[in-house]
């Protein structure tokens, strides 16, 4: 079995998630009392998120960087970064470390692209929504992101910050995430894409009538397959 470098702690909350389901699929597929190998490096999201804020990307990519460089050392075999939005920073990651970082986004699209969409949805932090690091690995892989027009876009990112990253779940808040999802499936959307880390605690697929692609069980579930072969 491979070993997992985790880096984490954007938002914890999230981090949680990728812990729990890698372990889970590691038992689902070799059973007993099996799970998986992982080393977790977990950052300071205050410190991020003020990078984040004040565009100072190169920052806060250095800090992933010395995080994987890092968990390399301890031993790590490849690098999941634990967030969608600094992924924005996927290259420089990766230029820091001999070990492959597998990409949420590409991950996502491979998946996508089994299940033949080629319109989705993308919620996600205003940096993901707006900005092409992220449609644009949609985008090579054949697949067009539609996101919500800028009230919508500003209700999804201040509800990510405000509420999801400090461990808050509103009932209210789902169901404008609803309503912007069907705004979303309105406009061609096949499927959506929880395209930040923390959307998944609080809207699930039960929740939707579009397929809706969980970046971070998907991100964890491929880890795991990975660490596997």
């Amino acid at each position: 079995m491979k070993t997992i470098g985790l880096i984490g702690g954007m938002s914890w909350e999230s981090t949680v998630t990728y812990y729990r389901v890698i372990n889970e699929e590691i038992k689902k597929r070799l059973g007993g009392f099996h799970s998986g190998k992982i080393l977790l490096y977990s950052v300071d999201f205050d410190e991020i998120e003020k990078c984040q804020m004040s565009g100072e990307w190169e920052k806060s990519g250095e800090i992933l960087a010395d995080a994987a460089k890092r968990l390399e050392k301890a031993g790590a075999d490849f690098i999941v970064i634990c967030t969608n939005t600094m992924h924005k920073v996927f290259g420089q990651v990766q230029a820091a470390v001999k070990i492959p970082v597998l990409h949420i986004a590409e991950t996502t699209a491979e998946i996508m692209k089994k299940d033949k969409i080629t319109k989705t949805g993308l919620l996600g932090t205003k940096f993901t929504m707006e900005q092409d690091f992220y449609k644009s690995v949609l985008a090579e892989n054949g697949i067009e992101a539609v996101v919500p027009d800028e009230d919508g876009r500003k209700t999804v990112n201040d509800v990510i910050y405000n509420e999801l990253c400090m461990g808050q779940i509103k009932e209210s808040s789902k169901k404008q995430f609803l309503k912007i999802i069907e705004k979303l499936r309105d406009q061609g959307a096949q499927a959506v894409i929880l395209g930040c880390t923390e959307i998944g605690l609080l809207v699930e697929q039960k929740d939707v009538d579009i397929p809706v692609y969980d970046t971070a069980l998907i991100h964890a579930e491929v880890a795991a397959e990975k660490s596997l072969k």
